[in-house]
C-alpha cells in the first residue's frame, strides 16, 4: 500500500468518561480564552531557575523496556540557563495572569516552586489574586538521595495554595489520610463501651476522644506522600515527575467530578491522567515535544483530543492492511528514521538500534476527515506490552 504525508489540525480519540485537550503551545502567550472562567483548579509546576538542562529519556524496543536498556536520553526543557531573574518573573507572571483568566469563581490555584523562587512568587501572587485569596503555603516533604554537608539537606518543595475568590470551593474530607502512630503516641489508648478503639488525652479538665476508625486530614506539611523513587514503576524517563498521589490530594480537595482541570506546564502529565482518574475533564500545556509525547501516550485510552504541530522530518514507514468482516488488521512493519534522526540515534548509541522499528514508542491508526485525524486504535510501548 502507498502511503504519503498530509496535514490535520488535531487529533481525537474517542472513548467513555470527560476526556480533555492537550496542547502543544506557550501556555504564557497562547489565548486560553475559550475556557475562560470554566477551570476549578489550576495546577503549575514551573521551572524552578535552576539554571540547569532536564531529560526525557526514552527506552528503546523490547529489550529497552524489559531490560532497561537501550536508552535515548533526549532534551525535555532547559531551566533558564544563562537567564536572569527577571526573565523567570515574567514567564511567572503571564502564567499566573493565563490561571486567573481560567479559573472559576469558585476555583484554586496550586502553584508549586521551591525555596529559589518562592518568596517571589509570593508576592505576585499576592499581587495578582489578592493578599485575601492566599489560603496555605503547603510544604511537600519528600525523603530522596543525596545529603549535603555544607547544610541541611533540602529535602521539600512548596505548593502555595491560593482562591480566584473567597467563594472557594474546598472539601477537604475528600482527602482523608491513614492515622499515623506518632501523632497519637502520647495518648492514652482504650476501648469504648461499645468495642471500638480509641485513644483519649485531658486537656484543661476536659477529656477528649478519638476514634482509631474515624478519618484524619493533612495539615499543611504534607510528608506522606513519597517522592519517585530510581525504581518507581510510575516512572516515565521524564526528569522533575511529580507523584500521582500528590496530583490525587490536590485536585479532589477542591473539585467535583466534571470539573475542568487545568496544567499550564504539564511535562509528564501526572496532573492531566489523575484529573481523568477522578472524574474530571483536563487541560493540559506545554511547549515541549518530550512533554507532549509523555502525556500522550499516559492518555491514551481516555478521551482526548491533541493539538500539537506537525514534525516535517523526513521520516519513513511501512504498514500493512488487512480487511476482515467488519475490521481492518493494520501492522507497522518498518520505520526509518531521517538523516538527521539517525545521526542523533547513533552519537546517543554507539552502534545504533538493532532494528528502526525499535526507535517507535507510540503509534496510532484512523481516518483523516475535515482536517481532523480520528484515531481507531493506539499502540504503545509499556511495561506491558514492550
Amino acid at each position: 500500500m502507498a502511503w504519503h504525508r498530509t496535514e490535520c489540525q488535531k487529533e481525537l480519540h474517542m472513548s467513555d468518561g470527560p476526556g480533555g485537550i492537550l496542547l502543544m503551545d506557550n501556555a504564557a502567550a497562547v489565548s486560553l480564552t475559550p475556557w475562560k472562567g470554566q477551570a476549578q483548579c489550576v495546577y503549575i509546576d514551573p521551572p524552578f531557575f535552576t539554571g540547569e538542562e532536564f531529560h526525557f529519556r526514552m527506552r528503546c524496543g523490547r529489550e529497552g523496556w524489559e531490560k532497561g536498556s537501550p536508552v535515548l536520553t533526549l532534551p525535555a526543557f532547559g531551566d533558564f540557563h544563562g537567564s536572569s531573574r527577571e526573565d523567570f518573573l515574567t514567564l511567572l507572571r503571564a502564567l499566573l495572569e493565563q490561571a486567573k483568566l481560567l479559573l472559576s469563581d469558585t476555583g484554586a490555584l496550586f502553584l508549586h516552586l521551591d525555596s529559589r523562587m518562592n518568596a517571589y512568587a509570593r508576592l505576585l501572587c499576592d499581587e495578582i489574586f489578592g493578599e485575601k485569596n492566599f489560603i496555605n503555603e503547603i510544604i511537600w516533604a519528600y525523603q530522596s538521595g543525596g545529603r549535603s554537608k555544607k547544610h541541611f539537606s533540602r529535602k521539600h518543595d512548596v505548593i502555595l495554595f491560593y482562591a480566584k475568590s473567597r467563594n472557594l470551593f474546598f472539601d477537604i474530607t475528600r482527602v482523608p489520610i491513614p492515622r499515623g502512630e506518632n501523632r497519637e503516641n502520647h495518648m492514652k489508648r482504650s476501648v469504648d463501651e461499645n468495642g471500638r478503639a480509641c485513644r483519649t488525652i485531658r486537656v484543661g479538665g476536659k477529656v477528649y476522644t478519638y476514634y482509631d476508625d474515624e478519618p484524619v486530614y493533612p495539615d499543611d506539611v504534607w510528608m506522606d506522600v513519597s517522592h519517585l523513587q530510581q525504581k518507581d514503576p510510575q516512572r516515565t524517563g521524564y526528569d522533575t515527575q511529580k507523584p500521582r498521589a500528590l496530583l490525587d490530594r490536590i485536585i479532589r480537595c477542591c473539585t467535583r467530578p466534571g470539573d475542568l482541570v487545568a496544567d499550564l506546564c504539564c511535562g509528564s502529565g501526572t496532573t492531566l491522567i489523575a484529573a481523568h482518574e477522578n472524574g474530571c475533564r483536563y487541560l493540559g500545556i506545554d511547549c515541549g515535544e518530550a512533554a507532549i509525547s509523555v502525556s500522550r501516550k499516559r492518555l491514551l485510552g481516555t478521551g482526548l483530543a491533541l493539538r500539537a504541530p506537525l514534525s516535517d522530518r523526513p521520516e519513513k514507514m511501512e504498514a500493512s492492511v488487512l480487511p476482515g468482516i467488519g475490521y481492518y488488521s493494520i501492522t507497522l512493519t518498518d520505520y526509518l528514521p531521517g538523516a538527521e534522526d539517525r545521526a542523533l540515534i547513533d552519537k546517543l548509541l554507539p552502534g545504533g538500534l538493532k532494528h528502526p522499528l525499535d526507535a517507535v514508542d507510540q503509534w496510532s491508526a484512523g481516518y483523516l476527515r475535515d482536517g481532523v485525524f480520528q484515531v481507531y486504535t493506539s499502540a504503545a510501548r509499556l511495561k506491558q506490552t514492550p
